[in-house]
């Protein structure tokens, strides 16, 4: 922090649970009609707009829904703080509880899925300045789909 910046505490309430005053929520992706996911919302709970700065989302997955299969540079870390669900990351999968931690390395292959009965609520912590993710394509779906776990898994299209 530069000496022309002002330290000022931040208290986000809830106004209900895994519902912040003031936090607008978001269709995940909404802008962008390539992504194929089902039933995902976003929420920005936490914006440092310095240079390194970081950014607290809170993303929430409905019963049955998955966010898109992508990978990217940035990495991400992944704590749930609502029911249960699953996720692949690089070339495992992992079932997720509540409080876990789950690190998304840089360049790899992931997705979220919510139990079919439950939602999945996470925070997720990344960068603010971050690039674009990046799709697979047929053969990298094949490649991931060797794996006969991965390839029940996976949600694409």
């Amino acid at each position: 922090m530069s000496d022309n910046q002002e330290f000022r505490p931040i208290n986000l309430a809830q106004c209900e649970p895994f519902r912040w005053q003031g936090v607008d929520e978001f269709i995940y992706k909404a802008e962008d009609g390539t992504a194929s996911f089902k039933d995902v919302s976003r929420r920005k709970l936490f914006i440092e707009s310095a240079e390194s700065g970081i950014e607290l989302r809170y993303f929430e997955i409905g019963p049955g829904g998955h966010t898109t299969l992508e990978k990217h540079d940035h990495m991400h870390l992944v704590i749930p703080i609502r029911g249960r669900g699953s996720c692949l990351v690089e070339n495992r999968l992992f079932e997720l509880s509540i409080n876990d931690m789950i690190h998304v390395p840089s360049w790899s292959w992931h997705q979220f899925r919510a139990a079919e009965d439950e939602f999945l609520g996470f925070l997720c912590l990344v960068k603010v300045d971050r690039d674009r993710p990046t799709l697979p394509s047929e053969s990298d779906l094949e490649r991931l789909k060797q794996d006969p776990q991965i390839a029940e898994f996976i949600r694409h299209r």
